[in-house]
């Protein structure tokens, strides 16, 4: 932009140029066109684009893929880190529109297959009407379906590697389905065919975690921390899983390590503070949430939760209701942000006085998640 910029620039010069000498001397030649600035190529583009979204810079890497299919509307490369961008800025039907096109333009490049399937989840995870995207997850899993047949003419390495892929992928399609047995038989199948993938590793402890076997879970995540000591994200979540089995001390020092690692990543300091407050510490608890949510505002609506209830602990009712509003509005699917909210306008302290209306309805939104929360059923007694 920069160099057209200076072309047109000199563009101009030379053509004020022309015209005082034309005024001067009607009878000299006429200055010769400026040149116009040549095009940069659509692989520029695709190369700033790739920077800046490994830098979680997805506006600028939005506006660089942009630029560069503008220049190349089939260019591969440039479709697929636009629709990863898009997908990132929240902009799902256009993602899953260039993610479509892609896949027509390279049926034999798996990474479009995989990016369409993640598009159609995060389409599916932030919708406020679920209703409106219940096709997704069926969506997701045939183009899924549509890579492991691409793939199956594969051999070596790559067969294994992009299976590891689509499996993982599976896994979290099953996991948004409520399909816990075959979420953890796909996270299973993807480690087996990728030994030692820290994400992999991290899916498959979270799903065994979120089934309750707390022990699997923790023995999973402490493999993945030995295969790759400097991934902040899995050590994070180990020192959690560490800190709910009831091994604060060794969680503490985990969750510490996590965020010394990535003193940015919100995940890892917001662990921190989670950890921080189950090993019944506020202070600290307090300054990491708040250091996490002023890094990502919006993606851990779990930081919201803990500090509302560090507030609800400390009797602030007013910064509780505000935090876990929060919390459930950007966690909605989740009973018991619910529950806690409804709690919080349940009690009343000083000036602050209860508001059992809005304390039902939270309590009976939790049960709706949840039709077996018992939590909530006390709520709702205890309100009669």
């Amino acid at each position: 932009m920069k160099q057209r910029s200076i072309f047109a620039l000199l563009g101009a010069a030379l053509l004020l140029g022309a015209a005082q000498a034309q005024t001067a001397a009607p009878a000299s030649a006429p200055a010769p066109a400026a040149t116009p600035a040549p095009k940069l190529p659509a692989a520029n583009y695709v190369i700033s684009g790739n920077i800046y979204y490994n830098q979680g810079k997805y506006d600028q890497a939005y506006v660089a893929f942009r630029a560069a299919t503008e220049i190349d509307p089939l260019n591969p490369q440039a479709l697929l880190g636009l629709g990863r961008s898009q997908v990132k800025l929240r902009l799902y039907a256009p993602a899953i529109a260039t993610l479509k096109t892609l896949t027509r333009v390279d049926p034999k490049d798996v990474s479009g297959y995989i990016a369409l399937s993640q598009a159609y989840q995060q389409q599916y995870i932030g919708s406020g009407d679920r209703s409106a995207v219940t096709g997704n997850l069926d969506a997701a899993l045939n183009v899924l379906k549509d890579a492991e047949t691409l793939v199956g003419g594969q051999t070596g390495p790559d067969h294994d590697l992009n299976m590891s892929k689509i499996y993982n992928d599976r896994g979290n399609v099953y996991r948004l389905q409520g399909k816990a047995g075959p979420a953890i038989d796909a996270f299973k199948k993807a480690t087996q065919l990728n030994p030692g993938n820290g994400l992999i590793l991290f899916n498959l402890g979270d799903m065994y975690a979120a089934t309750g076997d707390l022990p699997q879970a923790i023995s999973t995540l402490q493999q993945a921390v030995v295969t790759d000591p400097s991934d902040a994200y899995n050590r994070a979540y180990y020192a959690k899983l560490l800190a709910l089995s009831g091994n604060v001390s060794s969680a503490r020092s985990e969750a510490a390590q996590a965020a010394k690692l990535a003193p940015t990543n919100a995940y890892a300091v917001g662990q921190y503070g989670v950890v921080s407050y189950l090993a019944k510490d506020p202070v600290t608890a307090r300054a990491q949430l708040n250091q996490a949510v002023s890094l990502d505002a919006l993606r851990y609506p779990e930081f919201y939760f803990y500090l509302g209830r560090l507030d609800l602990d400390a009797s602030d009712l007013k910064s509780a209701r505000e935090n876990l509003t929060k919390a459930a509005a950007l966690g909605s699917n989740t009973p018991e942000f619910a529950y806690y909210l409804g709690l919080s306008y349940e009690r009343g302290a000083g000036l602050i006085a209860p508001d059992k209306i809005k304390a039902r309805e939270n309590y009976e939104r939790a049960l709706k998640l949840n039709p077996n929360y018992q939590a909530a059923k006390d709520g709702l007694a205890r309100l009669k």
